[in-house]
C-alpha cells in the first residue's frame, strides 16, 4: 500500500498567528513585518551576550608580544 504524502505544515505568523503569506514570509502581512522590525529597532528584542572580560580578569597569553 503506498504511503500518503505528508500534508504540508501550515506556518503561522510569529506576531499574530495567522497563516503566513509567501510575499511576507515568515509574516502574514507587511503590517506584522513592520511590527517585528519596530520591536528590533526599539530594543524590545535583544540578542543575549556575555559581558566582556576586563584586562584584569584575563590572564596574558603565553606567546603574546607587547605592542610598542
Amino acid at each position: 500500500m503506498p504511503e500518503a504524502a505528508p500534508t504540508p505544515r501550515l506556518r503561522r505568523c510569529p506576531i499574530c498567528g495567522k497563516p503566513t503569506d509567501d510575499n511576507f514570509r515568515p509574516f502574514c502581512s507587511r503590517r506584522c513585518a513592520d511590527i517585528d522590525l519596530n520591536r528590533w529597532l526599539s530594543g524590545v528584542y535583544a540578542v543575549p551576550v556575555k559581558p566582556e572580560e576586563t584586562e584584569d580578569e584575563t590572564p596574558p597569553a603565553k606567546d603574546a608580544v607587547d605592542p610598542e
